[in-house]
């Protein structure tokens, strides 16, 4: 199993926010994002992805406000996409939505079976691990059904009882290496990470724990300092992006892209 796995890509997938985003699920009140903003936001976070790989944009989609939180309805791993089926109800059709891309993209897609939910952003991949918490959005049945599936492509699954208060496990950590991950203070506390090197978000920078390693870089929410001051310290190569209307409808960095590799490249 090639280091760096987890990574490492060659090809990304995103998806154009719809106008309807304003509609978007969040938890608790706060001002609408901004479309247009969102929109050249957005475009800034495709073109830095463009810079590392081939990306596909697919067109946005009016009838599902969330849908350009593309990683919640699908997860790529080991050269092939699992068809998720996230949790909430408004994002029920999302998947079925994003198949007929997934087959031309990736090629490989394989069901989730059984009837359980799960989000991607409650799927952290390590090298040969993958975490999986259960919350609002992820339940038992789905964790199970996704364990199985996992397991057939060569990751070991690890149940994590996400606390209450965070709405997917990637909302309080993201993976900065084969042996890293950044995680808030709450979440690192819970000993889910156990036997990894944990570094923990500053005091008052806990958003900026849903970032990603994207080949040598990693994408940092624009806005927490000391965040980036840390990991340039500890030799990351940092860049910034801002995502303040993502954030209003409780999106991040991680899910606005579906990360993968061709087989043929030798990465996964």
């Amino acid at each position: 199993m090639t280091e760096g796995r987890s990574y490492r890509f060659t090809h990304f997938l995103c998806r154009e926010p719809a106008r309807s985003v304003t509609d978007g699920l969040r938890e608790g009140g706060g001002p609408n994002p901004d479309a247009d903003l969102f929109a050249r936001q957005h475009s800034d976070y495709v073109a830095a992805l463009r810079q590392l790989g081939d990306v596909t944009v697919l067109p946005p989609l009016d009838a599902f406000p969330d849908s350009v939180f593309i990683e919640d309805a699908a997860l790529c791993a080991a050269g092939c996409a699992i068809q998720l089926r996230p949790g909430a109800p408004s994002r029920f059709g999302e998947a079925a939505a994003l198949r007929p891309a997934l087959e031309d993209a990736v090629g490989d897609v394989i069901d989730l079976p059984g009837d359980g939910r799960v989000d991607g952003g409650d799927v952290l991949l390590s090298d040969n691990e993958a975490f999986i918490g259960l919350s609002a959005r992820t339940d038992e049945a789905g964790f199970d059904a996704l364990a199985n599936v996992l397991s057939n492509l060569g990751y070991r699954a690890r149940r994590v009882e996400t606390p209450p208060e965070i709405l997917h496990f990637k909302t309080d950590c993201g993976l900065l290496d084969s042996e890293t991950i950044f995680s808030t203070r709450a979440l690192a506390a819970t000993g889910c990470f156990e036997g990894y090197r944990v570094i923990e978000a500053p005091a008052g920078e806990e958003a900026a724990a849903n970032l990603i390693r994207v080949n040598d870089l990693v994408f940092v929410a624009a806005g927490h300092p000391k965040t980036c001051d840390l990991l340039s310290t500890r030799g990351y190569e940092i860049r910034e992006f801002d995502i303040s209307e993502a954030a209003k409808v409780d999106g991040g960095l991680s899910c606005m892209s579906l990360r993968f590799s061709a087989r043929t490249t030798g990465v996964d």
